[in-house]
């Protein structure tokens, strides 16, 4: 069974930034599927099992951008 989880995340104004996003979310381990949208500030992560929120801020901080939380 997948877990499914929407945050929120400033900073994201393009293709390009939700690539960077999408990328660096992807390489959390057990992370299946990333759909990031800039228009609404919203990603959306599969996963294997919950993840935790601190190894997907560390991952949107390093795309460049800033994690606002769950949505």
């Amino acid at each position: 069974m997948s877990t499914v989880t929407t945050y929120k995340v400033t900073g994201m104004t393009c293709g390009h930034c939700e690539g960077a996003v999408t990328g660096e979310i992807s390489e959390i381990e057990g992370v299946t599927s990333v759909k990031a949208v800039a228009s609404s500030g919203e990603v959306t992560v599969t996963s294997a099992a919950e993840l935790d929120d601190e190894a997907v801020r560390a991952a949107v901080d390093e795309a460049g951008y800033e994690l606002v939380g769950r949505a």
